[in-house]
């Protein structure tokens, strides 16, 4: 079929201007460029969702047919030489060599009230978040508040039920005697949001990382703190996302995930 002549998908234009206008990445102060990040072809029929611009799913987006791959996390942040050598060319020149647009979107693909990590994991995990502006916390509000449909009475007890529903262990450091009525939680690495979820009244603090000084502050501060795995609590921003925006613009949409253990 000759490209020049076929109107089914969209352009290039348009997939970028509904991503720009449902995520609005203008408002956040963020660690690299959101948006597209790498040029390919002008016509979009296929899009392929992941968490992580790797290799492994750049050559799964190859395979699969994809004219674009909309991820969460892309090449380019904030520190990097911005050289293309070693892992960076092999990645750059697979999107290159099959003409595959690469569309990345980090804090703005967190924030999403509805299709956004923070809620999509709530929602995989049963949760409901309270309204913003006071059911968020942290730097550029960024961490949510909320409750678990089903009542713990331990924080053992819903860490417990997190490993089921993600399918991976979790990393506990217990607050024993303390109900978790109240959730706060921010996807990926956001371990330094746990004082600012303890200072706004959480019971317990969910996120994909730990660092050394957080498990002192919930032995100190009595709130539990459970790290549930970066990728893990990363999985179902993009492909809501992705899916949302193929359903609007008549494209065909695959969530691929490239299995990652932390």
């Amino acid at each position: 079929m000759n490209e020049a002549h076929d109107d089914t998908g969209c352009s290039r234009a348009q997939l970028l201007g509904a991503l720009d206008e449902l995520l609005q990445p203008q408002l956040f102060r963020d660690y690299g460029p959101n948006g597209l990040q790498v040029e390919g072809r002008e016509r979009v029929r296929h899009i392929v969702s992941g968490v992580t611009a790797s290799l492994a799913l750049i050559d799964a987006a190859i395979a699969a047919g994809a004219d674009a791959l909309l991820v969460h996390h892309g090449l380019f942040w904030r520190g990097h030489d911005g050289r293309l050598t070693g892992w960076m060319k092999q990645r750059v020149a697979r999107l290159l060599a099959h003409d595959i647009n690469l569309l990345a979107y980090h804090l703005p693909l967190d924030a999403h009230a509805e299709l956004g990590n923070n809620a999509q994991l709530a929602r995989h995990l049963g949760w409901i978040g309270e309204e913003a502006p006071q059911g968020r916390f942290g730097e550029q509000s960024l961490g949510w508040l909320g409750r678990s449909l089903q009542p713990f009475d331990s924080a053992a007890a819903l860490a417990l039920d997190v490993e089921r529903r993600l399918g991976r262990p979790v990393t506990l450091v217990d607050a024993p005697g303390r109900t978790p009525r109240r959730i706060a939680w921010c996807t990926g690495g956001a371990q330094s949001y746990f004082e600012a979820a303890i200072a706004a009244g959480a019971d317990v603090f969910v996120t994909g990382e730990i660092s050394e000084p957080q498990a002192h502050y919930a032995r100190e501060c009595g709130v539990a703190f459970i790290a549930c795995g970066h990728h893990a609590s990363e999985r179902f921003g993009a492909p809501a996302v992705a899916a949302h925006v193929a359903r609007q613009l008549g494209l065909v949409h695959t969530f691929i995930d490239i299995p990652n253990p932390a």
